[in-house]
């Protein structure tokens, strides 16, 4: 019998040769998940048969055999539990655990992992994370500008020190964003000789870092050296070109010096090199504001809010305007906007409860106080104003405890020194005279330059009938306060080269005088605290998406308006009702249901809430 016929030929079986050599790792992972699989089907049909035989105790032997077949698998089953099944370590963090340096992607991914603890307050593992990437890229500047922010928003300044100086000699001095931030770092605590010689080795180190010549600048200004400042702005646009920024500081600067026209210009550029820059429209609207050109500046308001629907400063300092104008319910309407897309600042709702107060009662202002107060425990402006309120009521204990909790958050910054100074006013009111001095002194110590609370310290002398002493106050404060002089001469030829960006229009431009008030120039109005407002800062604005053209509808005419047209109310085509239901997509008839419905524990809740974890995926099971 033949079992192949003969013209098919033999197969041909494998030699016993060697075998292709596999990876001990791969061996290791098939053979635990073997092992895994014959131990939960040997379980599983023991557990069948014990069920369907009634129990263990029944046929006792068949048991018995089946726990002495399954002593391999118990054996097998205790290998497999010190072997891993499943861990979902990257290639970085295999590479880490073997001592050996991981591909530069994980770079990119552990700092973005940084962000994510940062923003989630996880200030621990952030750092950890960090001190990986330093351990395994030393030579990359960006793990240690990083860590060191990460120690200053913690107020941990001597170990971000160590930390810039660490990267400083690690990158051998030539990476100017380290430089940067240690300047910054070093201004901020008032270091200022340390914070001069820290942006220069910035710029040294890369000729073309702008924010280190801007940095620089604004350091300068601050310190009252225009001229420098101006100097340093011109190396920064020599070296790196136009700039928004650069050119918005200088349009300031020429507004601060009451040079309109030349203001004009730089704003024009600025908003060339960014059309879509939030910060330049408003810092342009804010400067015809002080110019008289309400028209213009309307429109420009216009175009701010065009460019970052949701920025928060816009819609605030615009209702301020037009509060300011008489527009009562245009103003409560724009806070109420802005309340919307921003329900988490409490300075808009801040303005809003004093804009209640001023036009409609004290009870409205103290509920949209209180909200703004549980939104943010920790600013101190709500309660300031909540204090001068309830003064103004009369309620001289309540507003007590009000400036009480306000110190109790800072007691030497600015803010204080204001509420010291409103707090005095209380007192000297009240007739605690003793008091209303001690509490000027304080605030003295802290805002020397404040000309209101010298005045009105002078006032108090005054009123307790010594003109003599009231007279040395003044001229105590005529002799330390310090003035800055501006030279125009550097305007000629020299305007289409300059370039720097500034932190706080409010410094340069005095905007920080409450709407619907005048600038007080007697001393009977000196005695009385101003209602706090909102403070704005060109840095801290954001810039988004969608901005219209530059200059195009902001014709000639309107930066030559007579101060007659300030007082001018003229229609606009603007349609902002249309405008927040197609960008922001609010119900103009529905701002305040959403005002009142607003929880500001619910705000404060969803701001700590922790992003949930997503699931590690199962492995079938073969």
């Amino acid at each position: 019998m033949r079992l192949l016929s003969p013209s098919t030929p033999p197969p041909r079986f494998p030699s016993p040769g060697p075998k292709p050599p596999t990876s001990a790792a791969t061996a290791l992972s098939a053979s635990s998940s073997y092992f895994s699989l014959r131990l939960r089907r040997a379980r599983a049909a023991a557990a069948a048969g014990a069920a369907a035989a009634g129990g263990p105790e029944r046929d006792g032997g068949r048991f018995e055999r089946e726990a002495m077949g399954g002593a391999f698998d118990r054996g097998l089953a205790e290998i497999a539990k010190k072997v891993p099944l499943f861990e979902p370590a990257t290639d970085g963090e295999l590479a880490a655990a073997a001592g050996e340096r991981p591909l530069l992607i994980n770079l990119e991914l552990w700092l973005y992992r940084v962000k994510v603890h940062t923003r989630k307050f996880e200030f621990p593992e952030a750092e950890k994370l960090l001190d990986k990437c330093i351990s395994f890229w030393p030579e990359d500047g960006r793990p240690y500008v990083a860590l060191g922010k990460l120690y200053s928003k913690q107020s941990r300044y001597d170990k971000a020190r160590a930390v810039y100086e660490r990267g400083c000699q690690a990158t051998q001095g030539e990476n100017p964003y380290i430089w940067q931030c240690w300047a910054v770092l070093e201004s901020k605590g008032g270091n200022i000789r340390r914070a001069r010689e820290l942006f220069d080795a910035a710029t040294v180190a890369d000729a073309k870092h702008i924010a280190a010549w801007h940095g620089w600048a604004i350091l300068e200004i601050k310190q009252g050296n225009i001229k420098k400042a101006r100097n340093l702005l011109g190396k920064a646009l020599k070296y790196c070109g136009g700039n928004e920024y650069i050119y918005q500081t200088l349009a300031l600067l020429e507004a601060k010096a009451e040079r309109f026209e030349q203001a004009r210009t730089l704003f024009q550029q600025a908003t060339q090199s960014n059309p879509k820059s939030c910060a330049s429209w408003l810092a342009w609207a804010q400067v015809e504001m002080r110019a008289g050109n309400n028209t213009m500046a309307r429109k420009l308001f216009e175009k701010s809010v065009q460019a970052s629907p949701k920025n928060r400063f816009s819609w605030h300092v615009w209702a301020l305007f037009e509060a300011n104008e008489g527009n009562i319910d245009k103003a409560r309407k724009l806070l109420k906007i802005g309340h919307a897309v921003n329900p988490r600042d409490p300075v808009i709702l801040q303005s809003l409860a004093l804009l209640e107060y001023n036009y409609s009662s004290a009870n409205v202002a103290r509920v949209l106080f209180r909200k703004a107060s549980q939104i943010d425990p920790r600013h101190q402006p709500v309660w300031i104003a909540w204090g001068w309120m309830e003064w103004k009521e009369g309620n001289a204990r309540t507003a007590r405890a009000l400036y009480q909790r306000a110190l109790s958050v800072n007691s030497t910054n600015e803010c204080a020194a204001r509420c010291l100074q409103a707090w005095g006013v209380l007192e000297q009111r009240a007739g605690n005279y003793t008091a209303a001095k001690r509490l000027l002194r304080s605030s003295l110590s802290i805002n020397s330059q404040s000309e209101v609370t010298w005045m009105t310290w002078a006032a108090l002398e005054e009123e307790q009938g010594d003109p003599v002493r009231a007279e040395e106050i003044r001229n105590l404060y005529f002799q330390q306060r310090i003035e800055v002089v501006d030279d125009a001469s550097w305007v000629m030829g020299f305007l289409d080269i300059i370039d720097p960006a500034l932190d706080s229009v409010k410094k340069l431009l005095n905007l920080d005088q409450p709407f619907g008030q005048v600038r007080q120039d007697t001393v009977k109005s000196t005695t009385q605290p101003s209602p706090p407002t909102a403070r704005i800062s060109a840095a801290e604005e954001s810039s988004e998406p969608s901005a219209t053209g530059v200059t195009s509808s902001l014709s000639s005419n309107d930066a030559n308006n007579s101060s007659s047209e300030a007082t001018e109310t003229q229609g606009s085509d603007f349609n902002l009702d249309g405008f927040i239901k197609k960008r922001l997509g609010l119900d103009p008839a529905e701002l305040d249901a959403v005002l009142e419905g607003s929880d500001p524990r619910g705000v404060v809740s969803q701001r700590k809430r922790r992003l949930p974890r997503k699931p590690l995926p199962l492995l079938p099971i073969p």
